[in-house]
């Protein structure tokens, strides 16, 4: 016999799925305002929840992680009158079960309160993530909703050997996450072959990829391997993939398919039983329609997929994230432990972290590296760029409404008509890119510095700068 919760104000579908369920066998418990349901699901061990997107005191989605992260950690299935398909994609990110539009049958969401039910039946307790080994949890720090999905994920792909596709921004951690799934799996001790797609040299991708027999190209002297034949028995990790020249991708689905493939030069065939984890911080399915991406082989990359959120969506986590590597920063240094001042966290806090943890963490070095001997980390301690940032952010907003800044940028767009959200977002992003970019060829004063403030690769900053035409001339360091 299960425990049910069902937060909703309609009275009428209350009653219906409640006889329902209760004909099934289980307990119901009804909470009427969003408020009472965290209660209730507090207060009692609750196995589903059936949860109304839109109530009367606030939005269901913005209560999910909170109802999710209860001590039982329920299956949530979310139920609407007006199905939105951005709304459902966002539900299902954050760990929804369902997502169902009414009118709906008290049979069919039955039907799916089985299914949860199943699937919890099967569940590891409580988190598949209390599997992973003690060098991932020390590795990975964080203990928000968001990461807590994104460590269930990491759990259930290590124990497969199917192909898994981590998506994210730039320095959110996707090659810590390819290396843990990695160490989790059943290749654990094997090799882990990393691929740089944006680094590839365009014509001698093949050849790095699938190795080469002597006198297959100028400059061929002698035979040699590709990193997938390196990757036999272990784990091949594409970072990136979405850098991958078209002409390849054919190519590599190939290999993919089948395990198989041949050298440049050469008609022997090889094998190779490797486990492919990809990365990319693109969106690929957007990159397909634009014909810039096989759809074959995203389908056959994200057999799991991983979306690791950005250090802003997840603020909670800072505190441990800092104090984690400022841990391991003081030891690396040989220096005393340090300790905070009631405003350190709150600057990083405040910050938005466009570089996410990889910048979070330089500017964490910057800030033990300006302290020294001291034992008290303070804001002044932080990298100047963050400080002046914080401080003009601050102004801003003292000054400038939100929201006020629509109009101009509807007006960049020609006025009239309300233009696609997509093409807003990407002329804005863009012209966010290029201001971003300008500034930061002011601030830093060689390419690794500027590699070390923005969270970019140096291909990747390489990259922006030809996009936007941005010459990269960096001041030279006084004598």
């Amino acid at each position: 016999m299960a425990q049910i919760l069902i937060i909703d104000v309609d009275e009428a579908f209350i009653a219906t799925l409640s006889g329902e369920i209760t004909h099934m066998g289980h307990r119901v418990a009804v909470a009427r305002t969003l408020e009472e349901g965290l209660a209730s699901a507090t207060a009692i061990s609750c196995d589903v929840i059936f949860l109304n997107a839109v109530m009367p005191d606030g939005s269901g989605l913005d209560t999910l992680p909170a109802l999710m992260e209860t001590a039982s950690y329920p299956e949530v299935i979310i139920f609407t009158d007006t199905a939105d398909a951005d709304q459902a994609e966002h539900a299902i990110k954050m760990g929804a079960w369902d997502y169902v539009e009414r009118p709906a049958t008290a049979r069919s969401m039955a039907l799916s309160l089985v299914r949860a039910m199943q699937y919890r039946a099967k569940k590891i307790l409580h988190h598949p993530h209390t599997t992973l080994n003690q060098e991932t949890r020390e590795e990975i720090v964080g203990n928000s909703p968001q990461m807590r999905q994104c460590l269930d994920r990491l759990a259930l792909s290590a124990d497969s050997d199917a192909n898994v596709l981590i998506s994210g921004e730039t320095g959110t951690g996707k090659e810590l996450f390819a290396w843990a799934i990695h160490n989790n799996s059943r290749r654990a001790g094997r090799r882990f072959v990393v691929v740089d797609c944006a680094a590839l040299p365009e014509t001698l991708v093949e050849s790095i990829l699938f190795g080469h027999e002597r006198g297959a190209f100028t400059g061929a002297e002698k035979s040699q391997n590709g990193l997938i034949k390196r990757a036999d028995g272990g784990t091949l990790f594409l970072d990136e993939v979405g850098e991958l020249p078209l002409a390849v991708q054919k190519s590599f689905l190939r290999v993919l398919q089948e395990h198989k493939f041949r050298q440049v030069g050469s008609t022997a065939v090889l094998r190779s039983d490797f486990r492919l984890i990809a990365a990319t911080n693109r969106n690929l399915t957007t990159m397909v329609h634009r014909h810039r991406f096989r759809k074959d082989l995203l389908y056959r990359l994200r057999a799991f997929s991983i979306e690791l959120p950005a250090l802003r969506e997840r603020l909670e986590d800072i505190r441990d994230i800092a104090a984690h590597h400022i841990a391991k920063l003081c030891a690396s240094y040989h220096l005393p432990p340090k300790s905070f001042s009631p405003d350190f966290f709150e600057f990083l806090n405040r910050y938005e972290w466009p570089g996410n943890i990889r910048e979070l963490v330089n500017a964490l070095e910057r800030a033990v590296a300006a302290a020294r001997q001291e034992p008290v980390l303070f804001p002044k301690h932080l990298p100047v760029y963050i400080r002046v940032h914080l401080a003009r952010a601050s102004v801003n907003q003292e000054s400038v409404p939100l929201g006020s800044d629509l109009p101009r940028v509807l007006a960049h767009h020609g006025g009239g008509p309300l233009p696609r959200l997509i093409d807003l977002r990407e002329s804005t992003i863009n012209e966010l890119e290029q201001g971003y970019l300008r500034e930061l060829m002011t601030q830093a004063t060689t390419m690794q510095e500027a590699c070390a403030i923005s969270g970019l690769s140096r291909s990747r900053l390489y990259a922006l700068l030809k996009k936007y035409a941005i010459p990269s001339c960096f001041r030279v360091p006084s004598a």
